[in-house]
């Protein structure tokens, strides 16, 4: 037995959050241990990215992000060696105001010619919005002739979508299917896909190891599967 307590601070990117939400209560219940859980972004610039908030010391024993975000957490010996979990994967869609058209992107020259068209693209200021502005967007050619935007997290993106401050936006589907106030069109086609993968490890330096362990457990059992499949992601973990 150990003296730790049945708690666990929980630091969480916003692509897994809606699997992780209806996860979370039955968790609690079934361990009996507390789960305080804080948000950031998987990757990017600020002080609320996942890395910044360790770096200053924001109490943490568990991450989940993207595998890229997570990759450079490792590599900064962030992470306890070993712990680390690949729970999910999910594509690339695209969000437009709830009630409005939605617009055909299932096609290259379907997705290009929206971005044309629209006065604002909005996207995350983390993984996904990273490389679609660094990679996505000036292979198709738009890059130069868009307006596009970028907010620290996906829920910024589809609040502005919500409120007409945008006319579209483009980020995991995980992030679309439950945002208040967005409809989603579709994924984005596949030659032009990006499919994030998102995963949770143990912070170094946590002193609740045990219950960490038991959250990844659960997070990656056959249990967690029904709820990462409603959040528009596919499980991956195969943990029994």
């Amino acid at each position: 037995m150990t003296n730790e307590p049945a708690r666990l601070n929980v630091l969480i990117s916003g692509g897994f959050s809606g699997a992780y939400e209806q996860l979370k209560p039955q968790f609690e219940r079934t361990s009996g241990i507390k789960v305080t859980t804080g948000s950031g972004a998987s990757q990017g610039t600020g002080p609320q990215t996942i890395a910044a908030q360790l770096a200053r010391g924001v109490p943490a024993d568990v991450v989940i992000l993207s595998r890229e975000g997570l990759t450079e957490l490792i590599a900064t010996k962030r992470i306890v060696a070993g712990t680390d979990v690949d729970l999910a994967r999910v594509p690339l869609g695209v969000a437009v105001r709830a009630g409005a058209p939605k617009p055909d992107v299932g096609t290259v020259e379907a997705f290009k010619q929206i971005l044309l068209k629209a006065d604002t693209v909005v996207v995350p200021g983390s993984t996904s919005g990273i490389w679609l502005t660094a990679d996505l967007f000036p292979r198709l050619g738009v890059a130069d002739r868009i307006n596009v935007k970028a907010m620290p997290r996906g829920a910024d993106a589809t609040a502005m979508v919500a409120a007409g401050a945008a006319d579209l936006g483009v980020l995991p589907v995980s992030e679309i299917v439950h945002a208040a106030g967005v409809d989603f069109a579709g994924r984005i086609a596949e030659e032009i896909q990006f499919v994030q993968v998102f995963s949770v490890a143990v912070v170094a330096g946590s002193g609740a190891i045990e219950g960490s362990n038991r959250l990844i457990e659960f997070l990656s059992s056959a249990r967690a599967c029904e709820a990462i499949r409603n959040s528009g992601m596919e499980p991956l973990a195969t943990a029994s």
